[in-house]
């Protein structure tokens, strides 16, 4: 054996090989910090981990995606998830993040919430079947309803010191009037002992020894591994993932005017899901294609390579857009959404446009402005007539006139002149007329 083959077998025998679930954290860019000794309890057996879900909605939004998304690569790579959701600690809100306290809803309402986010989480994990490693969903309101006070402070709290507390970042941001706020309420303060308690009795009932959450969880996470092993000198890890952002550094999954993007279909349409993610600046689209999909990772670097050819092509955003969409809403979801998508900037038929049903025309064109006339107003009316005097679209027959001369009036997106006239089957679901002046200049007829 040369020195050459010597050193290959001394790397192969003495360097270890990293774990491969943290290994597509990392190459993801979804690692942000864990405890020593975590990889090698990956290593060692198949591990049970538990993810936070605070239930202060009726549906989780874009921001839980990431945590989503950890629980299912960590199914995928053997080990068993579980998907907590809080209806104890949803009483009380996390302070982690926030510069003022959370309102705090009525039992009934939470008691909602939660079962409306447990119905959510089903369809993201893996809860069937009969390896060893399917989904778990826990609710920490069934071991914290019968717990009193009492037995609290005194089993619980004597554990973990005051001090210990307050050296957490969630609580030091909060008491030095970083935030903008003056201290915090008692409510608050005690919730990372809950959260703690929550590892605690999932560690003890459960066999749970990590527990992941973003990187401002890191400080709610560690006071659990504390509690673990001063109550029962047990070892207990931690692993958190970055908070998302955009490239240029401002807040991630929400629209300009600080609306969410929920994973709800009522709430957020697939159709605004998948604009969304199709309006990602590239540097985003480099980002989230490694965040938000399953994509392998060769088959991620050939994407980013040809979309930095032909970025004009937006390849990257296209396939990301598709991907997330069908992931959260299903193919068929996504297939209406690309539909309506390429409706929207020309790129298919009036046929398409005319068999679009009545909630997705008006997502597509939603702000359009619209004119409610009678059926009889409009079938078989003069184009010269509709889009002027009986719509108000345009100011006067003379201008409808030109328009149509010029070339420049659409009808469902297809050009018409001076002979048109509307039939039954140019309505939009047996109601909806699109006009159009130009590119940009959109005006809907509704009939009624």
């Amino acid at each position: 054996m040369n020195l050459s083959q010597t050193y290959s077998y001394l790397c192969t025998k003495f360097i270890k090989t990293m774990n491969a679930f943290i290994e597509e954290l990392k190459w993801r860019g979804l690692f942000s910090d864990m405890t020593p000794g975590t990889e090698e309890q990956l290593d060692k057996e198949m591990t049970k981990a538990y993810i936070g879900f605070d239930p202060t909605a009726d549906s989780l939004h874009i921001g839980s995606l990431i945590q989503i998304k950890i629980l299912a690569h960590f199914q995928q790579h053997g080990h068993q998830p579980i998907a907590l959701v809080g209806g104890a600690t949803g009483m009380i809100g996390d302070p982690s993040g926030k510069s003022a306290e959370r309102n705090l809803l009525s039992e009934e309402t939470l008691l909602y919430y939660v079962d409306c986010l447990k119905n959510q989480l089903s369809r993201f994990l893996r809860f069937d079947g009969d390896g060893e490693n399917k989904a778990v969903l826990v609710n920490n309101y069934d071991w914290m309803k019968d717990f009193t006070f009492l037995d609290f402070a005194k089993n619980i709290g004597k554990h973990i010191t005051v001090n210990y507390m307050m050296a957490k970042d969630s609580v030091k941001k909060r008491f030095s009037g970083d935030s903008g706020v003056d201290g915090m309420s008692f409510t608050e303060f005690t919730y990372q002992l809950l959260q703690g308690y929550d590892y605690l009795h999932l560690y003890q009932n459960e066999g749970v020894k990590l527990q992941m959450g973003g990187s401002d969880q890191w400080g709610n996470i560690t006071t659990g591994t504390e509690l673990i092993r001063r109550k029962v000198q047990g070892e207990a890890y931690a692993l958190t993932v970055p908070l998302i952002t955009k490239a240029d550094g401002s807040k991630f999954g929400k629209s300009e005017s600080g609306e969410n993007y929920w994973l709800d279909a009522k709430k957020t349409s697939p159709y605004k899901f998948y604009q969304f993610w199709l309006n990602a600046t590239d540097d985003d689209a480099e980002r989230f294609i490694k965040f938000y999909t399953f994509l392998k990772k060769e088959e991620i670097e050939a994407l980013v390579q040809d979309h930095k050819t032909a970025a004009h092509e937006r390849k990257l955003q296209k396939k990301l857009a598709e991907e997330v969409t069908i992931w959260v809403h299903g193919k068929e979801e996504y297939e209406k959404a690309l539909k309506a998508s390429q409706i929207l900037f020309g790129q298919s038929t009036a046929e398409d446009l005319v068999s679009l049903d009545e909630e997705l025309f008006l997502q597509v064109f939603d702000g359009v402005p619209q004119k409610e006339l009678s059926k009889e107003e409009v079938i078989g009316s003069n184009i010269v007539d509709l889009i002027s005097e009986k719509s108000g679209f345009l100011k006067s027959k003379g201008e409808a006139k030109r328009e149509l001369t010029g070339n420049a009036i659409s009808v469902n997106k297809t050009k018409v002149g001076e002979d048109f006239s509307v039939s039954e089957n140019d309505l939009i679901d047996g109601k909806f007329l699109l006009l159009q002046k130009g590119k940009k200049n959109y005006f809907i007829v509704k009939t009624v």
